[in-house]
């Protein structure tokens, strides 16, 4: 069986599918199988003619079709099923792996002990991705992070972006539940259920690249239809997308006993911009009852949730981006914002 497992839920955008491809094959490291699980989409004839004129060859790929739409989370449980390896790497379908990424993943759970869940470092652009136009780093160096609340605090948010997203692939089953279907959140599901007893490690370097210009496609399972609306998030889309992530939180501590929630709920209040970014044209009135939704949730007594609002509105997206920008490019790395548990330098 191979060490690393990489897992890509494929759902249309059948036009990336040959470049993020090619990305994975052409890594410096051969113990992996690349999992593709087809989701029913429209574009599915064209998806599997790319497989068949070009990779069908290939035993590293293996090419699965769902029988009907199961949606994001779902659909990420099937990719776990599918897959045989120690470790899945997650790939968005319209993603590039960063050279040397998989060598660097079994080198740290190679050489580590008990890790569940690997954070990383990701850039993203919109035209040629040797052209970034932002890279998001959370710590100055590698780090490694024992199990627990604190762990869970600082990893959970940031697991939503799902290309370089790795995690144990026995713990990960081990969990299993379709109890947050249609949150759009099921990797911060696991990531919270299996820190609590492994152990996190973050990489400093760049091990994907995200696509910049492509609109959500979700809303098409039954979980999603009366929810998302393909092509966009809506206001109603985001409040239920933070419903989610601070209905999870609290549901694991229950189970767990853990008390890492509060962690969770003033981590997205301080860190709220990427899920008021694309409401930022709303008009008055309706952004004010966007706020008040949000939050309502929680989130009100945190003042840089109002702070993110604020500025949000004012200098809208391309302009709080290119604040974001400046101040990433400056530090080498996010600004941190509250209490954030960095763990352990390696």
């Amino acid at each position: 069986m191979p060490l690393i497992s990489v897992c890509i839920p494929s759902y249309n955008r059948a036009q990336f599918l040959e470049p993020l491809l090619d990305s994975i094959l052409r890594q410096d490291y051969h113990d992996y199988e690349i999992i593709i699980c087809e989701d029913a989409s429209p574009q599915r004839e064209l998806i599997k003619e790319i497989i068949n004129n070009k990779y069908t060859n290939d035993k590293r790929i293996k090419f699965f079709l769902n029988e009907t739409n199961l949606g994001y989370d779902a659909n990420f449980r099937e990719l776990l099923d599918k897959a045989t390896g120690d470790y899945c790497f997650f790939m968005g379908n319209d993603d590039l792996m960063a050279a040397g990424a998989l060598k660097k993943v079994a080198n740290v759970v190679l050489m580590n002990s008990n890790i569940g869940l690997i954070l990383r470092s990701y850039s993203w652009f919109f035209g040629d991705p040797s052209l970034p136009e932002q890279t998001v780093r959370y710590f100055d160096t590698d780090r490694i992070f024992p199990p627990g609340a604190k762990t869970i605090g600082t990893a959970y948010r940031r697991c939503g972006v799902l290309s370089g997203y790795v995690i144990h692939r026995e713990a990960a089953i081990s969990f299993s539940t379709d109890e947050f279907d249609g949150f759009l959140y099921y990797q911060m599901y696991l990531a919270a259920a299996v820190l609590a007893k492994m152990r996190a490690y973050y990489i400093h370097d760049v091990l994907t690249l995200s696509r910049a210009t492509e609109s959500p496609d979700f809303g098409n399972s039954a979980r999603e239809k009366s929810i998302f609306t393909p092509g966009k998030y809506t206001p109603e889309a985001r409040v239920h997308m933070v419903t989610g992530m601070l209905t999870i939180a609290r549901r694991v501590e229950e189970k767990t006993g853990i008390k890492f929630a509060n962690l969770v709920e003033s981590d997205i209040a301080n860190y709220v911009y990427p899920y008021i970014s694309d409401q930022l044209n709303l008009k008055p009135n309706e952004y004010l009852d966007f706020h008040k939704k949000l939050g309502d949730l929680g989130l009100k007594k945190y003042r840089m949730f109002h702070v993110h609002f604020l500025l949000g509105y004012i200098l809208k997206e391309k302009g709080y981006n290119m604040v974001t920008k400046f101040i990433r490019s400056k530090m080498g790395r996010s600004p941190q914002i509250g209490s954030v548990y960095d763990g352990d330098a390696v």
